[in-house]
């Protein structure tokens, strides 16, 4: 390594000085980290260690001691937030120490001895610089453009719309089928696997299955789970010839575009070498395996570049998203010294967050995962706080109880003086946020729903995208069925089935045979099986007047259904509008933004607010992409409700409000308090195992990815081959939510508050505590927290209480008046 030859005498040569300089008492471990010679080394950071100091440190470190010049550091991490945060730490401290001057005169401008400033950024934007300046080199023109988000979308419905078909194994809704062909598109990009690739490895499975007694359904479903994937891979073919049509690459080829460069061109990696002396990679655990190609490819493989990885592999939480927690094993082996031998690997595991009894718990949860991975180790409070930090945990009888505890409990911490900022509510799904917003309202307690995934469960956003979907597909069942069974159509069960009854009237095809010949013939004459029965058509059949008379409709729904029609045809005619236009006129329709302004709840003033955010979403599509369709933004909304756990990039406002946000959304940040609700049984730590490559189309297999030796190998095709299979795929989710309770339980600093329930709201069997909650209830009873109430279990023989019949609450929505004002009302519409 050469050393920076600044022109002037170092600034600093001593770590006791930078400690002084920088007023931080670094830890021994911190400063073993800070001041490593420049070389290639891996630091394992612990939640909370301070790895973001540490790497401002650092390039402090490197920079005084005139081994480097500021502008050639290069920080690499994941968000544009993040970046920026890295970015100002490092420019602070830089000035702090004085080694570089932050307000330079003119003359050391002209004179070029201001000296210039680290380069931070992101993965992406990184990758995207290095195509602009040598993608030629592998013949990508310079006039190729990013696809947005919405242009992604947009392209790819479009490729759908226009695929000749047919593709009799795939039979999802069309935005479903958008999310599926772009998830398989991104699943290529990120582990460099060729389109040729995978259909050679899946026409070859399907010549073994063939050969294969097949005993059960789930071994029946193999093969098509294949054939699907290779109709899919086809519409993934034509999405790509699509983009280089039209000069355009997205994020996954982006990535892949950029690996490929640095792996193919020895060259490229060389200049980059030269320009960046030392390199810092945060977050390493969530990369994926292109990622570690392109970067290894241009500073590792035995160059002994300062590269400085930094993450923590207890809280690889994004593998469902392509990350490769094996690259943080492996970075020794990715980028050792120049003679071979491995890159240093340190550690940092003094938290200085949480207090001490926080901490006892998380290592706790953690042992499993430190075993798994070298250089881990358990977390350690800063001096003094031993005893600092309380867990409360309760477990109530019913999900509504809990609800109300949690509701209490945050509304007393903030009457006695706790800042509604400093807490939040972190779920493992947003199925309940709708549920926690409203008991928080009703304590006026000010609350902020994060992220679009949490938006998409609240009760308006969800009646708005249902008439959506509706519009777009008349297939769309369960989007109608949230209609017709809502306080505004208010069908009643007996009707809905004689509806669904009529829907499938309309589709008996009498003439055609149940077996072989008559399936084939319906194949071939397009019919397709799971999409026919649509209960849009059957209303439809209430405005011509053909729905059968023999069918015992009330003759309330009769009109309803025939008003509900009429409204959706008049609504499919502004379909090829924009995309803002259609959202309005939808809303201008069903009444619901009248609705919500015309209530006196305080809750529909937060939910005004909810609806307001969601069209913000929108706006932001659409400006993206000035032609972008309604099939587009929910195929959009698609990935964003599967992938509720940060796909999107929504953070926590800075706002004073509590915030309620999914766990995955929480990486990275912390509060005074944090509330974790629902630790039952099968809801956190989730026991339904992945998307299995074997019955999904859209997953890609195993052993055609670049980690595939983390993953579950492809099983024997037997039924004891496949039972071992999902036994592995078991085991592997459970280390991922072993991680992903790991990083919850650590966002807190001062006071963690968890509970769960024994009957969930429409469950008839109980859940219970899950082994969190055990665990947290085991700590507790340790002396280590308070158990603040525990039910016994129910007796065998129990039934749900939420599910009696005089248990039945009014759950309307829009939420219903009272009846002053409800007469109020009736009396203004008389006038009209």
């Amino acid at each position: 390594m050469t050393a920076y030859v600044s022109g002037r005498t170092p600034a600093l040569d001593d770590p006791e000085q930078l400690k002084e300089l920088l007023g931080i008492p670094f830890t021994p471990e911190q400063l073993a980290c800070v001041t490593a010679p420049a070389a290639p080394q891996v630091i394992v950071a612990g939640a909370g260690s301070g790895k973001t100091t540490v790497m401002a440190a650092r390039v402090v470190w490197l920079v005084g001691t005139g081994t480097v010049a500021p502008e050639q550091v290069l920080g690499l991490t994941f968000t544009n937030k993040a970046a920026g945060e890295l970015a100002e730490r490092v420019r602070k401290a830089l000035a702090q120490a004085g080694v570089t001057d932050p307000d330079p005169s003119p003359a050391d401008v002209e004179a070029g001895t201001a000296g210039g400033e680290p380069r931070i950024s992101t993965y992406h934007a990184f990758a995207g610089q290095l195509l602009k300046d040598h993608g030629l080199r592998i013949g990508l023109e310079p006039s190729a453009r990013l696809l947005a988000d919405a242009t992604r979308f947009q392209l790819a419905a479009k490729v759908l719309r226009e695929a000749p078909g047919p593709y009799p194994s795939l039979t999802k809704s069309v935005p479903d089928l958008v999310s599926d062909l772009l998830a398989l598109d991104g699943e290529l990009s990120e582990h460099l696997v060729e389109p040729d690739a995978l259909r050679a490895y899946d026409t070859e499975l399907l010549g073994v299955l063939a050969d294969t007694k097949l005993t059960n359904d789930d071994l029946r479903k193999v093969p098509e789970a294949v054939r699907g994937r290779l109709e899919l891979l086809e519409l993934v073919s034509r999405y790509r010839a699509a983009k280089r049509s039209r000069d355009l690459f997205d994020f996954g080829d982006q990535i892949a575009l950029s690996a490929r460069l640095a792996t193919t061109r020895p060259e490229v990696g060389a200049l980059l070498r030269e320009e960046f002396r030392v390199v810092l990679l945060d977050e390493y655990q969530d990369t994926s395996v292109a990622q570690r190609l392109l970067l290894s490819g241009l500073f590792g493989g035995g160059t002994g570049h300062a590269v400085t990885a930094v993450g923590d592999p207890c809280q690889a939480i994004y593998g469902w998203r392509g990350a490769s927690v094996a690259n943080l094993d492996d970075f020794p082996e990715h980028f050792p010294h120049p003679d071979g031998s491995p890159a240093t690997r340190l550690s940092l595991s003094e938290n200085r967050r949480s207090g001490g009894r926080l901490l006892d718990l998380a290592n706790g949860l953690a042992a499993p995962l430190r075993a798994m991975h070298e250089g881990v180790e358990a977390l350690r409070p800063a001096p003094g706080a031993e005893r600092d930090g309380l867990v409360r945990c309760a477990l109530l009888n019913t999900h509504a109880e809990e609800l109300e505890w949690l509701g209490d409990s945050v509304a007393h911490l903030v009457r006695t003086g706790r800042e509604p900022g400093d807490i939040a509510v972190l779920c493992r799904s947003a199925a309940d946020f709708a549920q926690i917003q409203a008991v928080l309202v009703a304590r006026d307690v000010p609350v902020e729903v994060v992220g679009l995934s949490g938006l998409l469960h609240l009760p308006e956003v969800a009646d708005l995208v249902s008439v959506c979907e509706v519009l777009q597909d008349p297939g769309a069942n369960a989007a109608l069925v949230r209609l017709l069974i809502g306080p505004r159509w208010r069908i009643g069960a007996r009707d809905l089935a004689l509806l669904g009854r009529l829907a499938r009237q309309l589709v008996a095809r009498p003439d055609a045979a149940d077996g072989p010949d008559g399936r084939l013939a319906a194949a071939l004459e397009g019919v397709d099986p799971a999409e026919v029965v649509s209960l849009a058509d059957a209303l439809e059949t209430f405005l011509d007047g053909s729905a059968p008379g023999d069918l015992p409709f009330s003759a309330a729904a009769r009109v309803r259904f025939a008003h509900l029609a009429q409204e959706l045809r008049d609504l499919r005619r502004s379909l090829s509008d924009p995309l803002m236009d259609v959202l309005h006129r939808v809303l201008a329709t069903t009444g619901l933004d009248v609705e919500l302004s015309a209530s006196p709840h305080a809750l529909a003033a937060r939910r005004r607010e909810t609806l307001s955010n969601f069209l913000d979403v929108a706006a932001g599509f659409a400006a993206l992409d000035g032609e972008a369709t309604l099939l587009a933004f929910l195929g959009f909304l698609r990935t964003a409700a599967q992938y509720e756990k940060g796909l999107d990039h929504a953070l926590p406002g800075g706002e004073n409000t509590v915030k309620v946000l999914t766990a995955h959304k929480s990486k990275g940040l912390e509060w005074d308090v944090v509330v974790v609700p629902d630790l039952c049984a099968g809801s956190f730590p989730k026991e339904k195992a992945p998307e299995a490559w074997t019955a999904h189309p859209k997953v890609l297999p195993y052993a055609l990815r670049g980690d595939a030796d983390t993953l579950p190998a492809a099983p024997a095709w037997t039924s004891a081959g496949l039972k071992s299979f999902k036994a592995a795929l078991k085991t592997h989710k459970e280390t991922e939510e072993l991680r992903l309770g790991y990083v919850t339980f650590t966002r807190p600093r001062s006071l963690l508050l968890a509970s769960g329930h024994w009957w969930g709201p429409t469950q008839k069997r109980r859940r219970g505590p899950s082994a969190f909650l055990q665990a947290l209830y085991a700590h507790c009873e340790a002396g280590f927290g308070e158990i603040e109430a525990w039910a016994q279990e129910p007796a065998p023989d129990a039934e749900n209480p939420a599910l009696a019949a005089d248990a039945a609450q009014d759950h309307s929505w829009p939420l219903p008046l009272d009846p002053a004002s409800l007469a109020l009302r009736r009396e203004a519409a008389a006038l009209v």
